[in-house]
């Protein structure tokens, strides 16, 4: 049952110093140092990390942002720990899940997570709805007007133009022009 220390800093300029003289006062036997951005899926510490702890182990972290990218990532990360019987200290909060109060804490934060992914995809959708209902669909705007659409497909049956000509004159890439000068799409429109 050892403890084992886990500290990350998202440029190689930052320092982990503090981080790790926490870590060391908190008792952790073996610190894992990323240096990389929490939102990387992979970091090679934290796998390593992850590899050599133990059941009955605990890992140690001096604040929530330091081991998960997100909310989600974070509890997933902490629901990995316990299957395997290792245990979270967050050194800032308090928080132990080796303590009935610390995985209560866990439970929660996972519940806000999953109530604000919810509302987000409930105001997403609501949005959507009122925009369609008013004849607004989503995406980008087409580059070229219907207008210039028929410009370029005169231009182009003229033949008195080149493809990168004609894109110039209409104002935009010969790859969209090929796009919308193509025969399966003149077909559908």
């Amino acid at each position: 049952m050892g403890t084992i220390g886990y500290a990350r800093v998202s440029t190689v300029e930052q320092n982990t110093d503090g981080q790790h003289d926490a870590l060391t006062a908190a008792g952790c036997e073996r610190i894992f140092t990323d240096r990389a951005s929490g939102k990387l899926a992979r970091r090679p510490q934290l796998d390593a990390m992850l590899d050599y702890a133990r059941s009955g182990d605990t890992v140690v972290i001096t604040k929530l942002d330091r081991l998960g990218r997100s909310v989600r990532h974070l509890l997933d990360v902490a629901a990995l720990l316990a299957e395997r019987g290792i245990h979270l200290r967050v050194l800032n909060l308090g928080i132990d899940t080796s303590t009935p109060s610390g995985k209560l804490t866990f439970v929660i934060l996972g519940g806000v997570a999953e109530f604000e992914r919810d509302l987000i995809s409930e105001r997403t959708n609501e949005g959507l709805a009122a925009a369609r209902a008013r004849g607004r669909k989503g995406g980008r705007r087409p580059v070229l007007s219907s207008a210039k659409v028929a410009h370029a497909r005169k231009l182009r049956d003229g033949g008195d133009h080149t493809m990168a000509e004609i894109a110039d004159l209409v104002g935009c890439s010969r790859a969209t022009l090929y796009r919308v000068l193509d025969p399966a799409a003149e077909l559908s429109a």
